[in-house]
Order: C-alpha cells, then sequence, then structure tokens
C-alpha cells in the first residue's frame, strides 16, 4: 500500500481513475457489464476497456455516458484522482470546466481563510491596544493632594507661600518673630486640612473643587498603573484571537496540502 494510498483512506475517500469509478457506480446500481453497457448505450466491450483503463473516452463519448447515467458531470468527476483529470482527460471540456472551477473554488477558499485569518489578526491586536490603553476599563489611578480649604481672596498657592509671605513682614519689621511664630501655628493647626483622592479620572495636573468656604486646589501627586480584570480579559481574548490568526493560516496550507496528497 503506498503513502499516497495511506492517505486517502485515512481521509476516508479514495480518488478514483475513470474506470474504477465506472466500476463504482455499476456495483452501486447492481448491473452487470452487458446490462451497464446498455443503459450507456455502448458496446460491452467497449465498456470493459473503460472500466480496465485500457481505452479513454472522446469528448463526445464522454457526453454520451453521463447522458445514459443520468448523472451531470461535475457530479461524476469530483471523484476522479486530479492527475487523471490533469493528463489522460483534459482533452474533454467538460473536464476542463471542472477543473477550473475547481480551482477557482480552492482559490475563493484560501482568500476566505486568508481574510479571516487578517480579520482575526487585526481585532486581536485591537483588543491587546485597547487594553493595554485602557479604553474599555480604566489602567491607570491618579492620585490628587489637596492641603487645605483656600478662602476668597487667598491666592490658589497660599499653602505655599503663606510662610515665606510672612517672613518679608518680619523682615520688613512690620510683624515680630513672635508674632510670626503665632499666626504660623495657627495657620498649621487651624488652616491645614489635607485631603486625598484616588480616581481613574484623569483631572489633569491640577484641578479645583469648590467647597461651602471656598475652594480646594488638588494637586497631582502620582499616577499608578491598574491591573483592571476587564483589561487582563480583554488582553487575554485579544492574544487568542490573534494567535488564532495564524492557527487559521496554518490549517488552510495543511488541508490543502492534505486535498493535494488525496488527489
Amino acid at each position: 500500500m503506498t503513502k499516497n494510498t495511506v492517505i486517502r483512506l485515512l481521509l476516508g475517500k479514495v480518488a478514483m481513475n475513470f474506470g474504477e469509478k465506472l466500476r463504482q457506480i455499476r456495483a452501486e446500481r447492481g448491473q452487470t457489464q452487458p446490462q451497464f453497457a446498455e443503459a450507456l448505450g455502448i458496446e460491452q466491450s467497449y465498456l470493459s476497456k473503460l472500466e480496465n483503463d485500457k481505452s479513454v473516452p472522446s469528448a463526445e463519448m464522454f457526453s454520451t455516458i453521463m447522458s445514459g447515467l443520468a448523472m451531470d458531470a461535475a457530479t461524476f468527476l469530483k471523484d476522479l484522482d486530479k492527475q487523471a483529470l490533469d493528463t489522460t482527460l483534459r482533452h474533454i471540456p467538460a473536464v476542463n470546466q471542472f477543473t477550473t472551477q475547481a480551482i477557482v473554488v480552492q482559490v475563493d477558499h484560501s482568500k476566505r481563510w486568508m481574510y479571516g485569518s487578517a480579520l482575526a489578526w487585526v481585532l486581536g491586536f485591537a483588543m491587546m491596544l485597547a487594553a493595554n490603553d485602557g479604553i474599555f476599563f480604566p489602567n491607570k489611578l491618579y492620585k490628587y493632594s489637596s492641603p487645605g480649604v483656600i478662602l476668597a481672596g487667598e491666592p490658589e498657592n497660599v499653602f505655599e507661600t503663606f510662610e515665606s509671605v510672612l517672613l518679608l513682614r518680619v523682615s520688613a519689621k512690620i510683624m515680630s518673630h513672635e508674632e510670626f511664630a503665632k499666626q504660623m501655628a495657627d495657620f498649621k493647626t487651624v488652616r491645614v486640612r489635607p485631603q486625598d483622592i484616588e480616581t481613574t479620572e484623569n483631572r489633569g495636573g491640577f484641578y479645583m473643587e469648590q467647597t461651602d468656604v471656598g475652594q480646594r486646589r488638588f494637586d497631582l501627586v502620582s499616577t499608578d498603573r491598574l491591573q483592571a480584570p476587564g483589561n487582563r480579559i480583554l488582553q487575554f481574548l485579544g492574544a487568542v484571537i490573534f494567535v488564532g490568526g495564524f492557527v487559521g493560516m496554518f490549517t488552510e496550507w495543511r488541508l490543502r496540502r492534505l486535498k493535494n496528497k488525496r488527489n
């Protein structure tokens, strides 16, 4: 048993030559050679030559046999060996038409696999990119901090400049050191009320928030990366789909190779 025959048997379908196909149809119909030859409208001796591959039908005879079988050419030819179609039977127009159509179908089939694989690559890559950039699920945690409430009429940076302003007054002898120490103590005790906020919303380098007695300035302190479950799932699915594109291309190549071996 040859390697090609083993492959064909494993595929569950054996490619046949013209004579083998005739014998198979005759066996399926339970007819003897004389009966079958009569049904086809040919001589028994000629049928015997055809079944034993000692003769090849002409284009006209092929049409006569198809008519006698009440079978279209494509149905008859689909199980025939590709090599036989390309050599001994290629002079028959119906065979040429069949092989040409088979090529068109194969090309169309390959294109569908290629388009599907390309779509899997694009979709998988887009999903992984979306997970990495946090398009659907946030992947960053922004931490903002505010030292306290800014009262009406005070500058936004009052908590940074309060001490330096008092020192200037001391230097100008407008304020004593004792008064400086008292005002600084009161400021730190009464005014300094730190508040930290963590959010997945990017509010910029700073933002203002109104309160009952004034407003707070929140400055961005740090940005941490989140491990959002949604992004992990999206990235995993994207990777699976992306790899599936390569699997699809390999599968198409493998199936085409096995089909060529079978034929």
